[in-house]
Formats: C-alpha cells, sequence, structure tokens
C-alpha cells in the first residue's frame, strides 16, 4: 500500500547560485533563486521506491478515470546534491493539469552517499521501473510513457529510454527495462564529454561518471546520450534561445541526432527562454513546452496504431 502525504521540499537559494543561465542584454530571464524563490505545491502522493531516503518520487494525477498518459520526470541541478526536487513542484503540477500523470523522481547525486557512478543512474532506472507497481493501484497507461527532464535531468531522460541497448557487461544492465516511448528533453545536457572537459559545476562529470571519457570509455558509451545516437523512440527537445551555458549542448546532440538513418528528433528553440522559463508555467514559454509535448504525444500515437 501506497502512503498519501503532503509535503512542501524548498532547496536553500545559496546552493543552486553555481547553476545559472547567462541574461540576454536586452531582457531579464529567471535565475535560479527566482525559481527556488517560489511556492512549489506539495504533491499527492509522495512514495519510495527504494530503501534509500532518497529514493522516492511525486506522484499528481490527473482529473478523470484514467488510465492516464504519463509522464516520469528528472529534475535538473548539475546531478549535484545541492539541488533537489523541490524546485519542479510548479511544473508537475501543471503537466498534471495537462491530463498527464506525473511521476517525478528524486535520486541520489553527486555528493550525495551513493550518487555518482553508477548509483544516480541506478536510481534513475529502479525509480522509472516502479512506474510498473504504481499502475496496479493508480491509473497509469503504461503505453503512453514520456520521459522528460530539465537540464541534467534532460541527460538522464535521454538515457532511460536507450536502456534497452546497454550490454549485460555494464554495470548500468537491466534484464527488462520499462518500455519509454517518448522523450520530451528541456535544455538537456547531452554532451557529456564537451562538459567533462569543460570541468562544469565544479568538475560534477567526472563524479558523475567516474573519470573522463578517455579513462574510462565503457561508462559513457552506456550512459552519454551523444554515443547511443540514434536513440529509437520520439524526441522533442526544447531550449532557451538565450540560454548561453547549456543550450550548445542541446544543439550539438540534435545536429548529430538529425542525421542519422531514422531519427525521431524535433528541436524547437524558445525565444524568450534562458535556462529556467522552461520549467515555470507561468513564462511565455510553457505554452510552447506543452505544445512540444502534445506533439510528441500524437508521435507516440501513430506509432502504436
Amino acid at each position: 500500500m501506497f502512503h498519501r502525504i503532503r509535503c512542501l521540499l524548498v532547496v536553500p537559494a545559496a546552493a543552486l547560485a553555481v547553476h545559472l543561465p547567462v541574461p540576454g542584454s536586452a531582457q531579464e530571464f529567471l535565475t535560479a533563486n527566482d525559481v527556488v524563490a517560489m511556492e512549489s505545491p506539495a504533491p499527492e502522493f509522495r512514495i519510495p521506491y527504494g530503501e534509500n531516503p532518497l529514493q522516492y518520487g511525486h506522484l499528481r494525477l490527473p482529473e478523470g478515470q484514467g488510465p492516464h498518459p504519463v509522464i516520469a520526470f528528472i529534475h535538473g541541478g548539475c546531478w549535484l546534491a545541492a539541488y533537489d526536487i523541490g524546485h519542479v513542484g510548479l511544473l508537475e503540477q501543471a503537466f498534471a493539469g495537462a491530463g498527464y500523470a506525473v511521476w517525478s523522481l528524486e535520486y541520489r547525486r553527486v555528493g550525495n552517499d551513493g550518487g555518482g557512478w553508477p548509483g544516480t543512474f541506478l536510481d534513475i532506472a529502479q525509480g522509472v521501473d516502479q512506474l510498473r507497481a504504481l499502475a496496479q493501484e493508480y491509473p497509469l497507461d503504461l503505453d503512453r510513457v514520456i520521459a522528460s527532464g530539465h537540464s541534467a535531468g534532460g541527460q538522464l531522460a535521454l538515457w532511460v529510454a536507450t536502456r534497452p541497448r546497454i550490454p549485460e557487461s555494464s554495470e548500468l544492465y537491466s534484464a527488462r527495462p520499462l518500455p519509454i516511448h517518448g522523450v520530451l528533453a528541456l535544455a538537456p545536457a547531452a554532451d557529456l564529454e564537451t562538459l567533462q572537459a569543460e570541468a562544469v559545476c565544479g568538475g560534477v562529470v567526472d563524479g558523475l561518471m567516474g573519470g573522463s571519457p578517455e579513462s574510462i570509455p565503457e561508462h559513457y558509451e552506456a550512459a552519454s546520450p551523444m554515443r547511443l545516437i540514434p536513440i529509437d523512440v520520439p524526441q522533442r527537445i526544447v531550449i532557451g534561445a538565450h540560454d548561453r551555458a547549456w543550450a550548445p549542448g542541446g544543439r550539438e546532440y540534435f545536429g548529430r541526432a538529425s542525421t542519422m538513418d531514422g531519427a525521431q528528433v524535433h528541436l524547437m528553440e524558445a525565444p524568450e527562454s534562458g535556462h529556467f522559463e522552461m520549467v515555470i508555467p507561468t513564462t511565455s514559454t510553457w505554452p510552447l513546452v506543452l505544445a512540444e509535448l502534445d506533439a510528441l504525444s500524437s508521435e507516440i500515437a501513430q506509432e502504436g496504431r
């Protein structure tokens, strides 16, 4: 039996100060501090998917009897322990208001005991697979599961769609991963190789992956979206036109993926967005995110016919 609880999680503003978009000269864009300062609605359910205190998710259900299409959402924050799930409550609620069941994952990150390689990836895999158990109690349609995430979470959302291709020799291998039918990646930190070389967020990619691409290529082969192209599900990528720090990786991923045979990837640049506008439902960028989500859902429906 899963238990209904009410909770409000917040992240200290100072902790997020290293993860800021670079604002444009003629327009002010949301910062991490702005996002953290917004009150986040408590989830309808907080449900564990493992024994570690950080292995839990927020479940929010839309109106109606269902079964509902599902968004498995992964929050961002440089894969670092400082950035928790608390800042995406408004997004979770807005996705539920648009008619989707939302399973939003907390997970161990670099700096948490057991976070980084391979724990971060194993948490996401275990959390997504927990949807099979949740569907026994809640009206979830597991034939319409979309993986979505923002920033670092966008990288993990792309990765989770590739799990059937991970070889048995990898620490990340799962015998029966839950099928993912599409990916909505919001400002994804998709180019791990470049981010590692640039030592972003204090060199966090070394902690996430266990080292450099040169020292442990097998880790990158199993987890880097740039090496897992083509991902064999429809993908919608949204990046902020004014997101100078993180948009280049999303463009690089799209540029490479779109040249592959059978590519199912679409890029939308939000003209009034920095890095954070796309996760706040009151911005002018949010309707564009919902339009991409609707388009992705239509693609999934067409493929399922």
